[in-house]
């Protein structure tokens, strides 16, 4: 098995970069102070670095910083969702308690799939389409148990009960923690060492879905995925960057790209080009695109041109005998043959609704699981932001992009 571990990184030269990771608006601090008045936070640090948590929010990671003082935040997180009180009458009697609790954070633990017939997200007899979508409140606004925490990790626990669009019942144990990884374990995993100046933040989370119910989980009535979601900040520059595995037929590798989970993606938000997938990150029109299993390359990215940010997500590839699970919006005549990594830009979901957010996102997925009772499905993921100088972060992005920086910025120019 090939593990990659989770990786945030602010890269800058202190003296002529510290301005760009030094906190705006919604910095760290500012953030922190704001999510510790509405719900409880674990929080991470090593020295400057700082990684804030969410035990009620499914042990999310909320946001991360390479200094928590006057560092950025780099989670994106919807403060007016949060200061609504999803816990009062006012809020449950809302319009957005009808489809999801959108609170943010870089990185979420969901359950897959989302649609189809083995769909987690529509209940039996309902439609696929956005006013019978439901997030179940397991990944939605149910909180994970705090088993324990120190300085650099934290380990959450829950069980819930979930049923599919067929009707399946699931109990599923739930085990996720979280990891400060050190300077050292970022340049391995990068396998380069990173440049002098550069300021990091890293972690690691490692999640499990457990069957603990007495009867085990088979392709024919459907299987479940652990789906982790990062969520950032968009903005007119972003361009979202998927390296894929080309030189083969589609009856071999699959497609290139899955581009049509809510309508054709159309050429200004995306370009296929030799062994990379363009996508436009901005927040402004609602898309979202997929490659399977045998084009991954087991990472994605994006770039801000305006923040002078990228984005690494990874995975640890594993062997999938049951495929991956198809999240479309329709009944599927290949339910296990879904993507592994995602990416998806915000925007109005139906004529004249706002955006839910806006933002973006980067999205893996773990094949999925045909357990029997009491085994388990494991799966990692990695994210990592560096913020310095294009000629640092250069060939950063083409090792691991096989797209340099300038490439990213022309794409959609």
């Amino acid at each position: 098995m090939r593990t990659v571990l989770a990786v945030i990184v602010c890269a800058a030269s202190w003296h002529s970069w510290h301005g760009a990771c030094r906190a705006q608006d919604g910095g760290f601090a500012q953030d922190l102070d704001f999510l510790k008045k509405h719900t409880p936070v674990v929080l991470l640090e090593r020295g400057d670095v700082a990684v804030a948590l969410a035990p009620a929010w499914q042990g999310r990671v909320m946001t991360s910083t390479v200094d928590r003082e006057i560092g950025a935040s780099f989670g994106w997180i919807n403060r007016p969702v949060i200061e609504t009180g999803f816990l009062s009458k006012a809020a449950r009697k809302g319009k957005l308690e009808e489809h999801i609790y959108i609170f943010g954070g870089e990185e979420r633990f969901w359950l897959g799939p989302e649609g189809g017939q083995f769909g987690l997200f529509f209940q039996p007899g309902s439609k696929f389409e956005f006013a019978d979508w439901r997030t179940p409140a397991a990944i939605d606004i149910d909180g994970f148990e705090l088993i324990d925490s120190k300085s650099d990790r934290a380990h959450f626990r829950h069980r819930c009960q979930l049923q599919n669009f067929s009707g399946t019942t699931f109990d599923i144990g739930i085990e996720r923690s979280v990891r400060l990884l050190d300077a050292s374990a970022i340049s391995e995993r990068l396998d380069c060492e990173l440049p002098e100046g550069i300021q990091s933040v890293a972690y690691e989370t490692d999640n499990r879905i457990i069957n603990q119910g007495e009867q085990a989980w088979r392709r024919e009535t459907g299987l479940l995925s652990i789906w982790l979601l990062g969520m950032y900040n968009p903005s007119p520059r972003t361009t979202v960057v998927l390296p894929f595995a080309a030189g083969k037929a589609d009856s071999d590798l699959g497609p290139v790209v899955n581009d049509s989970y809510f309508g054709k993606v159309p050429p200004e938000y995306l370009r296929v080009e030799d062994e990379v997938i363009f996508f436009r990150g901005d927040g402004t029109r609602r898309g979202k695109i997929g490659i399977g299993p045998r084009r991954s390359k087991g990472v994605a990215g994006s770039y801000d041109a305006a923040g002078g940010v990228l984005t690494l997500v990874g995975y640890n590839q594993q062997a999938a005998p049951n495929g991956f699970v198809n999240s479309m919006w329709e009944h599927q005549d290949a339910p296990y043959s879904g993507d592994v990594i995602n990416a998806y830009n915000d925007g109005s979901p139906a004529p004249g609704e706002p955006p839910l957010g806006p933002f973006y996102e980067l999205e893996t997925s773990s094949p999925a699981a045909e357990l029997e009772p009491g085994e388990s499905m494991r799966h990692i993921q990695w994210t990592l932001h560096l913020v310095g100088p294009e000629d640092l972060l250069d060939p950063i992005a083409s090792g691991v992009l096989g797209a340099g920086i300038g490439r990213i910025k022309a794409v959609f120019d």
